[in-house]
């Protein structure tokens, strides 16, 4: 018992000898992250002068902030005469250097990936994006990752190295998207005519644009029907626009042109409207 109570006793005075070092390491530590956001301000500040989105003043800030972090951790480390931690910390040698490094790899990667998007600029904040498999709207760009919003509803957190290294679709770049679907008519119909009467009346849809304008053409052959394709393109600035609303517009025009004209078409077709139906034998029998 007198060995546990000697135990604690001495623990007891080695932490007072040292928690002058331990006060003076954490009023550093808070003093250079407070320095860091104060910095980060300061930046952000000369950021919303130049031609930097939102998005990634915002990713700048948070990125000087985590650069004065790390020194103020490396300083602390440095007071409590943890140099080799702290050597390691900045220069990555030494054993648990090469353990951090491995561990936190896809940290810095997506870090840098991150820096160098936001030079870039592929895309921002309300961007319509695909990468890999991934089809959304961005909402926000952190050091590490990028949030997206699917159709769905869903939120997908993309590392940014993942977005770097893959190809990336921006289908808002420009304000510009085209849509298409297709439509199967009859091979006893006429195709190239069913192209000539869908195309004004896809332009004539509320706002679908007229330039670039829509075009409707034979894209192939099945079993049962021919397939046309239809092209048309829409504004993605326009906040009044609605992609949904505008295809829906679409598709019903399309399908009430050709039901107008006499087409079958779409779930109506099969090879029974392909295939002629060969005329009866009449079979006489002697006497």
């Amino acid at each position: 018992m007198e060995r546990i109570f000697t135990l604690i006793e001495t623990s007891i005075e080695a932490i007072l000898v040292i928690l002058p070092q331990i006060i003076a390491a954490l009023f550093v530590l808070v003093g250079i992250f407070y320095l860091g956001r104060l910095s980060g301000n300061l930046l952000l500040k000369f950021m919303k002068k130049s031609e930097l989105s939102a998005t990634h003043q915002k990713f700048f800030r948070k990125l000087v902030i985590g650069i004065f972090l790390i020194i103020g951790i490396s300083i602390a480390l440095n007071i409590l005469n943890l140099k080799a931690a702290s050597m390691g910390l900045l220069t990555g040698g030494g054993i648990t250097a090469l353990a951090l490094g491995i561990a936190f790899k896809d940290i810095g990667e997506n870090i840098l990936a991150g820096v160098y998007m936001a030079f870039s600029k592929p895309f921002t904040v309300g961007d319509l994006i695909a990468t890999g498999s991934f089809e959304g709207t961005v909402k926000d760009v952190e050091l590490r990752h990028t949030h997206i919003r699917t159709y769905e509803g869903s939120d997908i957190f993309i590392p940014n190295a993942k977005i770097f290294s893959d190809a990336l679709v921006n289908y808002t770049r420009d304000g510009l998207r085209r849509i298409a679907f297709t439509i199967g008519i009859d091979y006893g119909d006429d195709a190239k005519n069913a192209c000539i009467l869908l195309e004004p009346a896809v332009r004539a849809v509320n706002k679908v644009l007229a330039d670039p304008a829509a075009v409707v053409a034979i894209n192939g052959f099945t079993p049962q029907y021919v397939e046309l394709k239809v092209y048309y393109w829409v504004n993605t600035f326009d906040k009044d626009s609605n992609i949904w609303d505008i295809k829906n517009g679409v598709m019903d025009i399309c399908r009430t042109t050709l039901a107008d004209h006499g087409y079958i078409f779409s779930s109506n077709v099969s090879t029974a409207n392909v295939l002629s139906v060969p005329d009866p034998v009449k079979v006489v029998r002697g006497e």
